[in-house]
């Protein structure tokens, strides 16, 4: 299944003239936001990230659940959504898409590679995350000054460290604003608000990908051990 037809606004930034207040941020002000955000909710933390960048900030969506886009519109409607078509989803992953866009009438923008003779997993293992999802992500953040992402600390060892706030090697702040919440306090949100969630999460699907590079996970196991199965590969490039 293909995404519904999107709205998307390609320069929103258009629409304000002044430079918001978070534009020339230094790294000691992030370090002390980030101490401080340890003890904010992630509602809170949105609101600041708005505040400071907005329209130059977007969050970008796995469309796992909708728990950080609730939060994120409940803030500032017309925010932009950025989810990345690697051409290899799950069918479910993009009717989460669809149903997410209706439920929440999202300012969405889809970033997508070309088509390709040869499917890019297959072609080129190695650089197929690289040129599917981290290129795209580039092409997305060109003109914004701070992203944010659903990354938490609970869903890897490799995450642990995870900051709320940073800059990335783009030199963009990037806020994860869920980075605190554990696997239960995400369900406890999914049900106290009746969020849609890719019904593969059912079916043992905890971290979802691209389908040939995602499996279900082993009882007991970390949620991100389904990816990449078999390789010595943690990350997609993304979030590093």
């Amino acid at each position: 299944m293909t995404p519904d037809p999107v709205s998307v606004l390609d320069h929103p930034a258009q629409a304000r003239a002044t430079t918001p207040p978070g534009a020339g941020i230094g790294d000691d002000e992030i370090a002390e936001l980030d101490a401080r955000f340890e003890r904010e909710a992630p509602g809170a933390i949105i609101a600041w990230a708005v505040e400071a960048f907005h329209p130059y900030l977007c969050l970008t969506a796995s469309m796992t659940d909708a728990v950080l886009i609730d939060l994120a519109v409940s803030v500032e409607p017309s925010i932009e959504v950025v989810f990345i078509d690697t051409r290899y989803h799950f069918p479910e992953t993009l009717e989460t898409l669809n149903a997410v866009r209706r439920r929440y009438g999202l300012n969405l923008r889809i970033m997508t590679v070309a088509p390709q003779p040869r499917p890019l997993w297959q072609a080129d293992p190695q650089g197929c995350c690289s040129a599917a999802k981290v290129e795209q992500l580039d092409r997305a953040l060109q003109g914004k000054l701070a992203w944010m992402s659903g990354l938490r600390r609970s869903e890897a060892p490799t995450r642990a460290n995870a900051p709320i706030v940073s800059r990335d090697g783009r030199g963009l702040v990037k806020l994860n604003p869920l980075a605190t919440w554990s696997d239960q306090d995400v369900a406890g949100y999914i049900a106290d608000h009746d969020i849609p969630v890719n019904p593969l999460l059912e079916r043992g699907y905890l971290s979802i990908g691209c389908a040939p590079c995602t499996q279900p996970v082993a009882a007991g196991a970390d949620p991100r051990s389904g990816r990449w199965a078999g390789v010595a590969k943690t990350e997609c490039g993304i979030h590093t």
